[in-house]
């Protein structure tokens, strides 16, 4: 377990409190932007298991948002798939992933921002049979649901993925793992993402290695439901030979969450074309041939979740916002 400036312990009721990294940006975090030339590879290839948007609720159907693909290359190249309440992805690589000096790959989730955090547990396999899971650990208080769009403070998750907002991964070290009987840390062949279902409930309710709850924004009955795992970087593995691989477009929205508008703006890439999608994929609004800015008026939308895509003849993005 790995804190920042030592460990500052609190007292929280009976429960010793440490407090972990905190946002990207800020002094100590552990982030990794996805552009860091610290990632030699990523994975090449995955199998989901997307579970239902409520689990307390199985006639609201499955998370249905992305496919398996989308969590296979480079970090924001190709959107995200969304888990659901306990839904899982399994990655595989080139190469086996080593443990070498500090964090040794990083998952990469698509938050909005700083503070709403959909979480994952992360296990690690040497054989794609037997999986163990690196030691998380949530603060967060387990007395009131986080709500659907509810915040949480980074600064209380540890080896939890998803601590970060887009473009961010979390780290993790396999020296975290050492020593365990049936893993070979210097041979990891398959990462396993499985959704924290956040349900504070004891009926549904999901646990960190020290017994408490993982309290995480729920429910999230919508097709996107639970994690969305973007992508995941290698940092330490047999092979330091990187792929070609395309970078993603460049492009930041604001304000979001929107109220009314919703501004985009490119960063090197132009002329491409935008589209606003809802939270089942069905298109809302497109506008081609954009160069430079565009604004989107959202004035007659409904409250809830959209996805903003930013295509061109041969990369795609895509960022979640939040419709006020």
């Amino acid at each position: 377990m790995k804190l920042f400036f030592g460990s500052l312990f609190l007292i929280c009721g009976l429960r010793s409190v440490a407090q972990f990294a905190p946002p990207a940006g800020q002094l100590g975090t552990s982030a990794m932007h996805m552009d860091s030339s610290v990632f030699v590879a990523w994975a090449s290839g995955c199998s989901i298991v997307q579970e239902y948007q409520d689990i307390s609720n199985p006639s609201a159907g499955y998370a249905n948002v992305g496919d398996n693909t989308m969590a296979v290359g480079i970090a924001g190249a190709n959107g995200t798939v969304s888990l659901g309440d306990g839904g899982s992805a399994v990655l595989t690589f080139d190469a086996p992933i080593m443990d070498g000096p500090g964090a040794d790959f990083a998952v990469f989730e698509n938050s909005f921002s700083d503070d709403f955090l959909e979480l994952a547990f992360v296990e690690a396999s040497s054989d794609g049979i037997n999986f163990f899971r690196f030691p998380a650990i949530s603060n967060t208080q387990d007395s009131v649901q986080v709500g659907s769009f509810g915040y949480t403070d980074a600064t209380k998750i540890n080896n939890l993925a998803g601590k970060y907002r887009y473009g961010f991964g979390t780290p993790f070290d396999l020296q975290d793992l050492n020593g365990i009987s049936g893993l070979d840390v210097n041979a990891i062949t398959h990462v396993k993402i499985i959704d924290v279902v956040g349900n504070i409930d004891p009926l549904y309710a999901t646990y960190d290695s020290q017994g408490n709850k993982v309290n995480d924004p729920w429910p999230t009955p919508f097709g996107s439901s639970g994690f969305d795992l973007d992508a995941l970087g290698v940092i330490h593995t047999a092979s330091v030979d990187v792929k070609n691989v395309e970078k993603d477009i460049v492009f930041t929205i604001f304000p979001n969450p929107v109220i009314d508008n919703v501004t985009i703006v490119l960063g090197s890439q132009d002329d491409v074309s935008v589209s606003l999608k809802n939270s089942v994929g069905q298109l809302i609004l497109f506008q081609s041939n954009v160069k430079s800015k565009y604004r989107f008026d959202l004035t007659l939308l409904e409250k809830g979740l959209y996805f903003l895509e930013v295509n061109s003849q041969e990369k795609k993005s895509v960022k979640k916002i939040i419709v006020q």
